[in-house]
């Protein structure tokens, strides 16, 4: 039984969420809105937390999954009145960056790489090996627009236009929401929103983050040598650990690496 003085002051805590891989992303364990619910919810709630920290390692992802765990963050930090302060990892880019950016305060390691605050749409085209093949491609649709981009034709001038409007919409968002979470703490650089990455010593003088910190040091150094920290993140399914859905995973696996691999990680 443990015994419950009132005189005695409580030490605080603070929540750390491990933010981790690629967003949206088919495979299991993958971070999305839905399966981050509950573990934002915990971290936020359990123990009335003194922060919550975000240990963001992420080359980005889903722009709607983004927006939506990014706006879940935010709801509840001002709901409960807890602060939230980024620790980014190896990389907050694109959609990393997005959920970096929910936070009061980002910090990262002298070579974290960050930004790629831009929006990216990528495919393939096998027209041309259909025909080497002589494979005949068969298509019926109502409405014009329904086989927009369609891999095995030809690419159409219209729907490459319609495809770069969605693209400059969804950046537009992205621009729109670092904007509102940094605020004047940005620099004016004309080169800020094009998709660029930095390392942290660069993004700090761009305003993207607030320095260069680890989360441990930081948080003695705000709540005291004495802070506990209770850990948080997403666990894989049980059956999962078995070989369940191999081919699943490992595509989205090719596809996290491949997301990776972009900023030379």
């Amino acid at each position: 039984m443990k015994l419950s003085l009132p005189f005695l002051k409580k030490q605080p805590c603070v929540a750390v969420v491990r933010l981790s891989g690629a967003i949206g992303m088919a495979g299991r364990g993958s971070m999305s809105d839905t399966a981050l619910a509950p573990v934002l919810e915990k971290a936020f709630r359990k123990g009335k937390p003194a922060a919550v920290a975000l240990e963001v390692n992420s080359p980005g992802g889903s722009p709607v999954q983004s927006s939506l765990i990014g706006s879940r963050i935010r709801r509840l930090s001002e709901e409960l009145n807890v602060p939230v302060i980024a620790f980014v990892e190896d990389v907050a880019a694109s959609g990393g960056y997005w959920l970096a950016a929910a936070a009061d305060e980002i910090y990262a390691d002298d070579s974290s790489v960050l930004g790629s605050i831009g929006v990216i749409s990528s495919g393939f085209g096998a027209h041309v090996l259909l025909k080497r093949q002589g494979i005949e491609r068969r298509v019926h649709t109502a409405g014009q627009s329904k086989s927009m981009l369609d891999p095995f034709a030809p690419e159409k001038k219209e729907d490459v236009a319609r495809l770069e409007g969605l693209l400059a919409d969804i950046h537009e968002n992205f621009i729109t929401h670092v904007k509102t979470r940094r605020g004047a703490k940005l620099n004016d650089s004309d080169d800020l929103f094009t998709g660029e990455v930095w390392l942290a010593r660069r993004a700090q003088k761009l305003g993207l983050i607030d320095g260069i910190a680890h989360l441990k040091p930081k948080m003695q150094e705000r709540f005291g040598d004495k802070v506990k920290f209770r850990r948080y993140g997403l666990r894989k399914p049980f059956w999962s650990r078995f070989g369940a859905s191999l081919a699943q995973d490992a595509i989205a696996g090719l596809e996290e690496r491949a997301a990776y691999a972009r900023f030379g990680l």
